[in-house]
């Protein structure tokens, strides 16, 4: 797996218009790429809809918003148009950056197991190296704050965490 410190794997792969995004084409800028299993299935939609909604937010703090699944681009332009997404979307279809991130594993659901991208998110940052990693990522989460319920989302969790590295630096 990788790990915080370490230069990001590169990556050429199409988005949702069949144009491809090259890492190195995003040098100086900060990178959220969030790797997710299947587009059109309620978690995943959950996310894409939460980074969506966040990602003026993300523009502010001058990151780039990646979401990448083994989905084609047709998949992923359908995905976009049902629920009016605005984060450019991967099509990993050979599994490649998968792979190369460590998130494609053996994955048990209902007794039967398969291999999988298993959901989590990197944070990149300027110069290339894995400033933050989230695996096994719970979309939402339930949080009780002062004997109140509420719920956590994973972008903002990214977005705050997103702060305080650039605070830091």
């Amino acid at each position: 797996m990788i790990e915080i410190g370490q230069k990001a794997p590169e990556f050429c792969t199409p988005n949702q218009d069949d144009i491809e995004i090259c890492s190195r084409d995003l040098i100086g800028k900060w990178i959220v790429l969030y790797f997710y299993p299947k587009d059109l299935t309620p978690g995943c939609t959950n996310e894409a809809c939460d980074f969506t909604a966040a990602e003026a937010q993300f523009d502010d703090l001058d990151a780039v918003i990646l979401g990448v699944s083994p989905d084609d681009s047709a998949k992923h332009r359908k995905f976009i148009e049902k629920y009016d997404l605005s984060i450019t979307l991967l099509a990993d279809t050979d599994k490649k950056m998968c792979e190369d991130y460590g998130v494609w594993q053996l994955k048990k659901f209902m007794g039967r197991e398969n291999m999988g991208v298993v959901r989590s998110t990197f944070i990149i940052d300027p110069e290339g190296k894995i400033a933050e990693k989230w695996e096994k990522v719970s979309v939402r989460k339930k949080k009780t704050v002062k004997g109140e319920k509420i719920e956590v989302l994973h972008s903002d969790v990214v977005r705050d965490r997103l702060k305080e590295l650039q605070e830091a630096k």
